[in-house]
């Protein structure tokens, strides 16, 4: 992480709003999260300003955000933070902020869904919303969504690290579902558009189902089993095969191989940022880390299924 100079503060969000927007200016404000890129600030009851503190990429990913959301946000069937304005950098604040929609509910690192076939059909109906075919210009993924063989040296890293920490039981069963996945044939469709961030933290629950999705700044279009991980990563045990049910058109057998591999991927992430939360270090989260332990047990038995 690389936290910007300024610190944000309700003084500074007013100040800026001020300046560029005034009518909202005079909202209540409160802090609501410090994610991985951006501040969260709800404005008033039913508005959120998100400002860029923690990396450098944080701009261009709210611009692309304030680009397409809008698009997409009306075939949507769960709310997401639909951008209304683009604060743009300034003397007060050098990069650029947005003034979206507020979206309420719990990350569901924090508030799991307990409703399994209601939280496996409201995922499943999200994602055939979202994956139709992306236009020209559509944004390609950074560092993701790419062949999955490409991620060997990740996976390994990753894996040997998790081993080394007593955070992995079976090594052996994890290696064997990216490998499964890795050699299943590539995507050979449409580019389509894809969330490209299902992590717990960015869905959101109300009365134990989904209920928002938020957290666009990946946003690109690619192969659907990217997204398609969230099954494994998302939906409590013995739902993944109710939301593949759902899921239209039904993903075919190597668009699964390769979503459990991207699975396996975004586990080990959630346990090595679960377990540096534990140990309090630095961008830990101790939220992360039972999800995605059960995630990676779902995995490793779906293997031999």
């Amino acid at each position: 992480m690389t936290h910007t100079e300024i610190e944000i503060t309700a003084e500074l969000i007013r100040d800026l709003l001020r300046e560029q927007h005034p009518d909202l200016a005079d909202r209540p404000l409160k802090l609501g999260a410090r994610g991985w890129d951006n501040q969260l600030w709800r404005l008033g009851d039913d508005l959120a300003v998100r400002l860029p503190w923690a990396t450098q990429s944080a701009d261009a990913l709210l611009r692309k955000e304030h680009a397409w959301l809008p698009r997409l946000a009306p075939h949507l069937p769960l709310q997401i933070p639909v951008p209304q304005r683009l604060g743009e950098p300034s003397e007060r604040f050098p990069r650029p902020w947005l003034v979206t929609t507020w979206v309420p509910g719990e990350p569901a690192d924090r508030a799991p869904a307990t409703r399994p076939a209601e939280a496996a059909v409201a995922l499943a109906a999200f994602l055939t919303a979202l994956h139709r075919p992306a236009p020209d210009g559509a944004p390609a993924g950074r560092d993701r969504g790419g062949p999955l063989a490409d991620t060997a040296e990740h996976l390994t890293q990753g894996l040997a690290s998790a081993t080394e920490l007593g955070l992995i039981r079976d090594p052996d069963a994890v290696r064997a579902v990216w490998e499964d996945a890795a050699a299943a044939p590539d995507w050979a469709g449409p580019r389509l558009w894809l969330h490209g961030d299902l992590h717990p933290a960015n869905i959101l629950t109300t009365n134990g189902t989904f209920s928002g999705v938020i957290d666009f700044g990946d946003l690109f279009a690619g192969d659907p089993a990217f997204d398609l991980a969230a099954a494994w990563i998302l939906l409590p045990d013995g739902a993944a095969d109710l939301f593949h049910e759902t899921y239209e058109p039904g993903p075919d057998t190597a668009t699964l191989r390769r979503a459990r591999g991207w699975a396996v991927l975004r586990a080990l992430a959630g346990i090595h940022i679960g377990d540096a939360g534990v140990q309090g270090r630095p961008g830990g989260k101790p939220t992360w880390g039972p999800p995605a332990h059960a995630a990676l047990r779902r995995l490793t038995a779906s293997i031999h299924q």
